[in-house]
């Protein structure tokens, strides 16, 4: 069975680090529903105000980060000392896993800066491991064209044999951006107990005879085993699912632990200077 629309969650406008402007897809009120995914911002501005301070150096522990830039130049650092250069259509993934303090910070004083941030939970068997950091240029993401002449960029997870960039055991996420031509279809098998959404985020698809459009985020309802969607127009898609983890969530800002026990600690980690030791 194909699955269908169980509902959609129009953005949130908002702001993170030194004030830059983003849209809030995925927040608290979703995790549960969405689990492994904590968090899913856009980004999206010509206006470097919007933008240009970026985030300063922050605290994270228990969780994993994938931010996929579409448009624009941001820097990484962290405090394991890993250093990368985040360009148009480049990804990085970091497991902040017991801690670790990183900034990002745009590499451009003009033009446009767009792109995604993904927040994936981490099991509580794996909160305390090393944390690890690595970034990918888009000639480096695995990609593949269908006979349809979609254009599937393969960011995490498996795609019709093509390996993703990044895979992890647990959460078994996946990640596609798919470039659709107007008219073509796509269809990909999402196992029934994974949680799945997708967002458009150029032109239009219809779903189910439902037609979906930008700044949203359509949560796919657990009725089938296959996400088909027809491109409307020529149309750009982040398709997202992964293995739910049902396991406790608690979290205060930059930490996502499973008890407030945990959180205290993390918390009195950071500030006695110890949190990414």
């Amino acid at each position: 069975m194909n699955r269908s629309v169980e509902y959609i969650v129009p953005g949130q406008a908002t702001s993170d680090g030194a004030g830059v402007k983003l849209t809030r897809l995925l927040g608290h009120h979703l995790q549960q529903r969405l689990d492994p995914f904590l968090m899913l911002d856009a980004f999206g501005s010509d206006n470097p105000d919007d933008y240009i301070a970026g985030f300063p150096n922050h605290p994270h522990r228990g969780f994993e980060t994938m931010t996929y830039m579409l448009k624009g130049r941001m820097l990484h650092q962290d405090s394991a000392g890993n250093q990368g250069l985040l360009e148009d259509g480049g990804m990085q993934w970091m497991s902040a896993a017991r801690g670790v303090i990183h900034s990002e910070i745009p590499q451009q004083e003009n033009g446009v800066m767009a792109g995604f941030q993904l927040w994936v939970n981490l099991p509580a068997a794996n909160k305390m491991d090393e944390p690890w950091y690595h970034d990918f240029q888009r000639k480096d993401l695995p990609s593949y064209h269908t006979e349809h002449g979609v254009n599937v960029i393969v960011l995490a997870g498996q795609s019709q044999g093509t390996d993703g960039a990044v895979t992890r055991p647990v959460t078994q996420p996946l990640v596609l951006d798919l470039h659709l031509p107007a008219q073509a279809q796509f269809s990909h098998p999402v196992p029934a107990n994974h949680n799945a959404f997708l967002v458009v985020y150029e032109g239009s698809v219809t779903l189910n005879e439902q037609v979906l459009t930008p700044h949203q985020m359509v949560i796919l309802a657990n009725d089938g085993d296959h996400v088909q969607l027809q491109a409307s127009t020529e149309a750009k898609v982040l398709l997202v699912a992964g293995q739910p983890l049902k396991e406790p969530i608690a979290q205060y800002g930059p930490f996502v632990m499973n008890t407030q026990e945990q959180i205290q600690q993390a918390l009195q980690d950071f500030q006695a200077g110890t949190l990414a030791q």
